[in-house]
């Protein structure tokens, strides 16, 4: 069982929604991640999303676009994400960790360093699960068979869009938890329609077996509450990067902690 799993699984057993933040990987300053990682936790996050910084993303708004920007201006590849990871493990053994982001840098990363590298050095750095936001189903089998053997899950995206044979697709490679889009655009883009994310999650969950996180559109406590009823996570993501920006370093982790420790009060 995944660190993924057994923190679900927990959850679960506890009655309570999973609290996943999102927070771009050298943002806002190239060597405070591990340490805000470590504020989102004591705030009530389960499961941190960290992204990989890349030049072309195709699912992230202008605020995430421009977190990664920002964190390439200052160097921060792949191979510094996985770093981040492993210094945060010196602490936190338990939280799961999830690296979400394209196939260009994961395929690069291979290629520079050998086959099979990324998932060798992103296990051993503590990594417990990836979503690559550009591998449909499909067409990574082999890849999802390959992190399971390393204790690591294949998360996926669904969308409003998603037909029922997509999700078919989804659930015989997933693992871990998925990971419903609740809005037709990109991060951060338009206001949530919780009722329609109500319709959708038993249409999900009529092909799919594991947990159902819902992201994409919660920006504050009360939306947050109202998806956490129906939903198995809350995913907050551009919310955190547009409060961390342009503030002065020591008020970053703060920031980042007090927030979600209000969203974390009303899931519960």
């Amino acid at each position: 069982m995944s660190r993924i799993q057994a923190t679900f699984s927990s959850l679960k057993a506890q009655g309570r929604t999973a609290l996943i933040p999102y927070v771009t990987a050298g943002f806002p300053f190239a060597d405070i991640t591990p340490e805000l990682m470590h504020g989102m936790v004591s705030a009530g996050a389960d499961v941190i999303e960290l992204g990989i910084p890349f030049s072309d993303p195709s699912a992230d708004g202008p605020v995430i676009q421009k977190a990664g920007e920002k964190a390439l201006s200052m160097g921060i590849g792949l191979a510094k994400v996985l770093d981040m990871v492993q210094a945060f493990r010196l602490q936190d053994n338990s939280t799961p960790v999830v690296l979400m982001g394209y196939a260009n840098p994961v395929e690069r990363y291979d290629i520079m360093h050998g086959q099979g590298s990324f998932i060798r050095e992103a296990s051993k750095a503590g990594v417990d699960g990836m979503l690559i936001v550009d591998y449909p189903p499909e067409e990574c089998e082999d890849f999802a068979a390959k992190l399971r053997a390393s204790n690591m899950d294949l998360i996926f995206l669904l969308a409003p869009t998603s037909t029922s044979e997509r999700m078919a697709q989804v659930a015989r490679v997933a693992s871990g938890y998925v990971y419903y889009v609740s809005l037709k655009g990109v991060t951060g883009a338009g206001n949530l329609d919780t009722a329609a994310v109500e319709a959708m999650l038993p249409r999900i969950r009529a092909h799919v077996n594991v947990p159902v996180g819902v992201g994409f559109g919660i920006r504050d406590a009360t939306t947050a509450k109202a998806v956490g009823k129906v939903a198995d996570a809350v995913v907050i993501g551009s919310k955190i990067i547009q409060l961390i920006d342009n503030q002065p370093r020591d008020k970053v982790v703060a920031l980042a902690h007090d927030f979600l420790k209000e969203i974390r009060a009303a899931l519960d």
